[in-house]
């Protein structure tokens, strides 16, 4: 059975890299395209981009399975609303939202009682990364421990979902809640986790724990040499959640679940 699927972005970088994706498999039909910008772009197979206004609209029309958001968070937060209302199950790969944001979008997915996937990153790699990160810690509970990420010049957001999430694990695992952003000034080191945002060049993604105790140092460590890894995950998201249970779901119940 074929899953049709609509992308939010579908002008982006990630938007561009999840429609080659789906152009290789037989499983998944491109549907329909928004954006903000070049509405009168034709996709392959001749699916033309709308102007993200015309959300609901199209979606009527063309009757998604699955809408694949990689936005900005104010933009993902109405496309989600949107699509929710409209009974169409969700992969969410947008990060930055705020508490209101993802409050809303929450409420949207329960009241529309549809499935929606939503992970700061998509990737097979980063997702065994956090696992790895939790293993770690449990042993080295009484070591410093630092988080370092770096993005292209282009990202809004500092730090990553990726590091937050990270940084959610580490907390938990460690029962730690001191986090310092970055350090200036004169201070001595307490038992704070530290978190340091770089934006530069056109890096794709690195993200790098760092566990320091006397005498040595474990560093685990994620880089993406493309957006291959996240777009491959995006889409494996969208055929899992085109036949899932209604509810709010992260690319670790895909894994395990097709594991």
């Amino acid at each position: 059975m074929t899953t049709k699927v609509a992308i939010c972005g579908a002008n982006g970088r990630m938007g561009t890299q999840i429609i080659d994706e789906i152009r290789k498999l037989g499983n998944l039909e491109l549907v329909a395209g928004f954006d903000v910008a070049d509405e009168e772009k034709v996709l392959p197979g001749g699916v033309a981009v709308s102007h993200a206004s015309k959300l609901s609209e199209v979606l009527a029309k063309t009757k998604p399975d699955v809408l694949i958001d990689f936005t900005t968070a104010a933009a993902a937060t109405e496309n989600v609303c949107i699509a929710a209302a409209s009974g169409i199950n969700l992969v969410v790969g947008t990060t930055g939202f705020s508490e209101e944001q993802l409050r809303r979008m929450h409420t949207a997915i329960a009241d529309g009682k549809v499935a929606a996937v939503i992970s700061p990153n998509y990737s097979l790699g980063v997702n065994l990364f956090w696992r790895l990160l939790t293993i770690a810690a449990e042993v080295l509970q009484d070591y410093d421990v630092e988080i370092i990420e770096a993005h292209h010049n282009q990202k809004k957001d500092a730090p990553s979902g990726t590091a937050l999430a990270a940084l959610d694990a580490l907390k938990s695992t460690l029962g730690k809640d001191e986090v310092v952003y970055g350090r200036k000034g004169l201070a001595l080191r307490g038992k704070e986790i530290g978190v340091h945002a770089i934006r530069a060049g056109d890096i794709i993604g690195d993200h790098t724990v760092l566990f320091a105790g006397p005498g040595e140092r474990l560093e685990i460590k994620h880089q993406a040499h493309s957006r291959t890894a996240l777009a491959t995950g995006a889409v494996k998201a969208a055929g899992w959640v085109a036949n899932a249970r209604p509810g709010i779901y992260t690319m670790a119940d895909v894994l395990n679940e097709q594991a």
